[in-house]
């Protein structure tokens, strides 16, 4: 063992030991000398070996073993542990522990009897406490939820048993903390209260005060000695494990309760933590510490039975006084009218209990609330406030985003309380307000620098953890309390925010007269470093205001735009000045004293007022239909003062965040407002002279996308509000037409002849203009696909040519799978949004054109030899035969044969032995498609066939293509890729409910139960336990269609094949699969049938080779 373990060495020799011990562990008597290497040896590895070949032979071998030898393990091991627990290093008398518990898993009670009563035996003696109390909590864990493989009917006998001893175990670990406190109390304990002197309406108003156990609760926390502070803490592993799975009743008395209260305040006790560090001594710092974790283990109990739901009428009082403990503690922990000694306090307490305490609070408010904040007494308003002191005390960011969660949690309960009752709203309303408000000003001074600076300057904004970095996650979760509480009280979360964004702006806006004209352009003229540091901090404050007023922009619109009309035309207007105010001084280009952070802050304040504009998009459009009726010269006004601040960002000369901000404040007002006059306004026709000029500097992709896509809705999405006469589509479509003409003229050039492969300079040129072209163009299409017919036919027209040319490309480049790919993606989109305006021939002639270049061969070379580009291309190729065959009427019906034969002749054999998930979904998809959406091509049903057979058996056609798919289905099941065994299943179960897959006569007597098989082998190989609930209800749907067949037929035809188990135990496995037809009774039952197979091919392997099997 020491030289398996030693650094020197090396893999082979390692590799020629553990093929020795495992030898050795399969030999029938190596447990004898285990038992003589144990009581002899003091080398930890060897002890460790010799415990896992018990292990393994208690788990895997212990049918196969003499009942003599049984008797004779089951006896010596425990007097092992007797006699050496106090010797044997923690981990090596834990792993014993373990290995006695697991023969009690097998033997107890009938042959091992006395399995629970040593172990209670052992808690009561003082000098064996900790070790019983390890094995109590081992035989908790391992019996409770066993984890081996056992047979359902021992699992339920093993938690029945345990459940007759829950009142003796918890009395008894009850004792056991109440001895050890109060042999250690200063003063005399009286007697906790009985549970029935008080009734709950008294309980209830007063869940905040002290508690009638407050005297007690206020002794001071008595110093326990190492040993007491030992079994303490075991004692409470032990009770937080066993509420795990108890259910709540009245064996968790009143009395235990308070116990585990008493020990939850060790870790909110200061006092014992300064003595440990005044009397300076290491030893008493690491008690202070234990001390602590006697509270975060009292605490884990609290919230096993908080995380309850289902709670007996009995326990609703007990459930009360744990609030009331609890609050009771959460008073301790704020109490103070000086803020800074709150937070020291939160400082000096363990991170951990911090965390319990949370998790407290948050059970409390999720779980509980319901049932508690209807009783009128109960002081919600009281723990709201306590939970706000806790919540801005927080000595963590972590620790005050899980607060915000409650506070999340709570503010939905209140929106879902007003929703469902809407009469109560005001009463609702009034008995919250003064909190919400509260709530609101304070998470507003949270995110800003003027008064949080210190912890702002914390956050990292550099590096991106789920596409955030964490200054945005907070400002984000802080912005989502703020949305909520503006949903419940708008008015006043309206007047909150304003004037703080109002004393930002100014700062801002009264920067121009500080900008004054140096050599090389403009300057700022503020350069005290304190001065800048105050304008850094404003100008962070008013882009975060700036979020926060577009996030309440849903607030304004709807039923209540006409109410909150005039508030939300103050902030527009402010939006509008301000975004125009940036792009005419040109902020951005603007020189400072402190270039490397005043200049990021400017850019960020321009592109967020843009944004922040953008999220008032919807409210505008609602604005333009109004003012239609009205003709508001005020509206035109607003919309064509934010083109003049959009336009001139539309630069190569604009960073590139501040250029997206206000593409995408373009795309908003032709996509959402679209008002008439857009294309009029002198703005507007500056950006489409500069993007259809050829010379003029092409802009970053992404920008170059967006403004194009808006220019083109410009032109093609109808006018809200007119008439069809008046939508001026003829000039419109002209305009159309010489937009696209310009976008794609160098792509309309380009001939396939000029890509032949000698001529290697032009390929990546031209390569560029595909790319280039094609990528505004399909966005253009994309965008257009929902609108009405005329807009799409106008938009069909100007891409005409563009369509050809790109068929035309396409044989040349087909050995280049990046383009291969971005043309499929066009021609993707084209299918999806313009299928009916190409017409039934181009759309044929496109389809076939695909079909001939993608042979056997090149599908090969794009799957096997191109990676992951390659597969993307067969993917889009697929991805269009999806849309293909979807196409209601007869149209693309000749396609069907072909299309069947290219899946399962020439893509299925490259890709089914694969283990790579490449392809699969996306060919399992286009099969599931055909199937479901052209039934009739293999299932006939003629109205009159079926009324003269008076049977609704229909013909079949097709019939080796149909099963050739149905065999590629099974197939999937067989593979360890748990995505294609999910979407597959969902797939075959889809087919059975929409039309009938598993009834149809083809299934029924070939397939059905040839799935149902392959689906059961699944869950006995327990290679997708992930899935085990549908794959149940799927064998279920197969079942059911044959119910006779599945239980005369199938079962006993699955079993007589089922290998490793004999026919004794078949005919048991047989007989506990009842006969329900119901679908809970049925899925238990194939669970149960799998579990207990396991289990007897786990017991059957475990016998000595000859044994006699009666």
């Amino acid at each position: 063992m020491t030289e398996f373990f030693h650094d020197c060495t090396t893999n082979e020799r390692k590799r020629e030991i553990e093929e020795l011990l495992n030898n050795f562990a399969q030999q029938i008597g190596a447990w004898r000398f285990c038992l003589y290497f144990l009581s002899s040896t003091r080398n930890d590895y060897v002890m460790m070996y010799s415990l896992t070949v018990f292990e393994n032979l208690i788990n895997k071998m212990w049918l196969g073993v003499p009942s003599q030898d049984k008797m004779e393990i089951r006896s010596c091991l425990p007097k092992l542990l007797l006699a050496h627990h106090k010797t044997l290093p923690y981990f090596i008398r834990n792993k014993l522990c373990k290995v006695i518990v697991d023969i009690g898993r097998q033997d107890w009670p009938m042959f091992y009897h006395d399995f629970f009563t040593n172990i209670l035996q052992l808690i009561q003696s003082p000098v064996t406490t900790p070790l019983g109390l390890i094995m109590l909590k081992t035989t908790s864990e391992e019996l409770a939820c066993p984890r081996e493989d056992l047979s359902v009917a021992r699992k339920e006998e093993l938690r029945k048993l345990l459940l007759d001893q829950v009142q003796t175990v918890l009395g008894l670990l009850t004792g056991i903390l109440e001895t050890v406190w109060d042999k250690h109390s200063v003063t005399a304990a009286t007697p906790p209260p009985s549970p029935t002197s008080g009734e709950s309406g008294d309980l209830l108003s007063n869940l905040l005060q002290s508690p009638s156990s407050a005297k007690l609760l206020n002794q001071p926390i008595p110093i326990l000695d190492a040993e007491s502070e030992y079994v303490c803490s075991l004692a409470l592993e032990c009770l937080a494990h066993l509420f795990s799975w108890i259910p709540l009743s009245a064996s968790i008395t009143p009395s235990l309760l308070t116990t585990i209260f008493h020990f939850a305040r060790f870790g909110c006790d200061i006092r014992a933590r300064k003595m440990a560090s005044v009397n300076g001594s290491s030893q008493n710092c690491v008690l202070g510490q234990e001390r602590g974790r006697l509270g975060v283990l009292a605490m884990s109990c609290i919230n096993e039975l908080m995380s309850k739901n289902c709670v007996p009428m009995e326990f609703e009082e007990y459930l009360l006084r744990m609030f009331q403990q609890t609050f009771y503690l959460l008073q301790k922990i704020t109490k103070d009218n000086n803020a800074h000694t709150v937070k020291s306090r939160l400082e000096e307490l363990d991170e951990s209990y911090i965390e319990k305490f949370t998790d407290f609070l948050r059970l409390f408010v999720s779980v509980h609330l319901r049932r508690i904040e209807s009783y009128s007494q109960f002081p919600v308003v009281e723990f709201l406030t306590l939970l706000f002191k806790y919540t801005f005390h927080q000595p963590t960011h972590e620790g005050y985003f899980s607060c915000l969660d409650i506070w999340t949690l709570f503010l939905d309960y209140l929106t879902s309380k007003i929703k469902s009752r809407l009469g109560d709203k005001e009463a609702v309303l009034n008995r919250y307000e003064d909190a919400l408000v509260l709530l609101l000003t304070e998470v507003l001074n949270r995110i800003q620098f003027r008064y949080n600076q210190a912890q702002l300057e914390e956050l990292d904004d550099e590096t991106l953890d789920d596409d955030q970095t964490e200054w945005q996650r907070y400002l984000r979760q802080s912005l989502e309390v703020v949305a909520k509480v503006m949903e419940l009280l708008p008015t006043h979360a309206f007047s909150t925010l304003f004037p703080v964004l109002q004393d930002n702006l100014e700062v801002y806006l009264g920067l121009q007269q500080f900008i004054v004209t140096s050599g090389s352009g403009h300057r700022l003229n503020i350069t005290a470093e304190n001065d800048c540091r105050r304008l850094h901090c404003s100008l962070r404050d008013l882009s975060s205001l700036l979020q926060a007023v577009g996030r309440l922009a849903e607030y304004f619109i709807g039923d209540v735009f006409a109410a909150r009309f005039s508030d939300a035309l103050t902030v527009v207007e402010r939006l509008v000045k301000v975004t125009l105010y940036g792009s005419q001084i040109k902020l951005y280009n603007i020189e400072t004293a402190v270039p490397s952070v005043l200049k990021p802050d400017l850019i960020d304040v321009h592109a967020q007022s843009l944004a922040a504009l953008q999220a008032y998009s919807h409210w505008l459009a609602q604005y333009c239909s109004e003012a239609h009726r009205q003709n508001s010269q005020q509206f035109v006004t607003l919309v064509s003062t934010t083109m003049d601040a959009v336009t001139p960002l539309i630069s190569t000369k604009v960073q590139d965040k501040l250029l997206l901000s206000a593409c995408h404040l373009l795309v908003s007002l032709a996509t959402t407002v679209r008002p008439v006059f857009l294309i009029s306004i002198p703005a507007v026709q500056k950006v489409f002279n500069r993007i259809t000029d050829a010379s003029a500097q092409r802009l970053v992709d992404k920008a170059q996308v967006l403004v194009c896509r808006a220019l083109s809705n410009i032109l093609l999405l109808p006018w809200p509000n007119l008439p069809e006469n008046e939508q001026q589509w003829p000039v419109r479509s002209i305009s159309h037409a010489s937009l696209i003409s310009a976008l794609s003229q160098d792509y309309r050039n380009l001939k396939p002849s000029a890509v032949a492969p000698q001529r290697k300079l032009p390929l990546d040129d031209s390569k560029v203009i595909i790319h280039q072209t094609l990528s505004v163009l399909e966005d253009i299409v994309e965008n257009i696909s929902g609108e009405s017919t005329k807009s799409r036919q106008i938009c069909y027209q100007s891409l005409q040519e563009s369509v050809q040319v790109s068929l035309a490309l396409f044989p040349a480049f087909i050995h280049q799978s990046d383009v291969t790919d971005e043309m499929l993606s066009f021609f993707l989109t084209l299918f999806r949004g313009l299928r009916v305006q190409m017409g039934v021939p181009f759309t044929e002639q496109i389809i076939q054109t695909f079909l001939n270049m993608f042979t056997r061969e090149q599908l090969a070379e794009s799957i096997l030899h191109e990676g992951s580009t390659g597969c993307r291309v067969v993917e889009k190729f697929l991805k269009i035969l999806q849309v293909v065959v979807q196409e209601p009427g007869q149209v693309f019906k000749p396609f069907l044969p072909s299309i069947i034969a290219l899946c399962m002749e020439q893509v299925y054999p490259i890709i089914a032995e694969r283990p790579s998930p490449d392809v699969k979904a996306e060919l399992f998809e286009l099969l599931f498609r055909t199937l479901h959406h052209n039934w009739r091509y293999f299932f006939k049903s003629t109205v009159l066939a079926s009324v003269q057979r008076g049977i609704s058996e229909e013909q079949m056609e097709n019939e080796s293509q149909f099963s050739a798919i149905m065999q590629a289905f099974g197939q999937s099941f067989l593979q360890p890729d748990i995505h294609l065994f999910k979407q597959n299943l969902f797939y075959l179960e889809t087919l059975n409910t929409k039309q009938k897959l598993y009834h149809k006569k083809i299934f029924r007597t070939t397939m059905l139960f040839q799935f149902v098989n392959v689906l059961l082998q699944v869950l006995v190989h327990k290679s997708h336990d992930l899935l085990q609930e549908e794959i149940g209800i799927a064998i279920y749907n197969m079942a059911s269609v044959d119910f006779d067949g599945f239980f005369a037929a199938f079962l006993p035809e699955f079993l007589t094949s089922c290998d490793g188990v004999d026919a004794n135990q078949k005919n048991v496995l047989g007989r506990n699969f009842k006969m329900d037809r119901d679908l809970p009774s049925f899925t238990q039952n194939v669970h149960r049938l799998v579990n207990d197979l396991r289990y007897y091919r786990l017991c059957n392997d475990s016998l000595p080779p000859g044994t006699v099997k009666l």
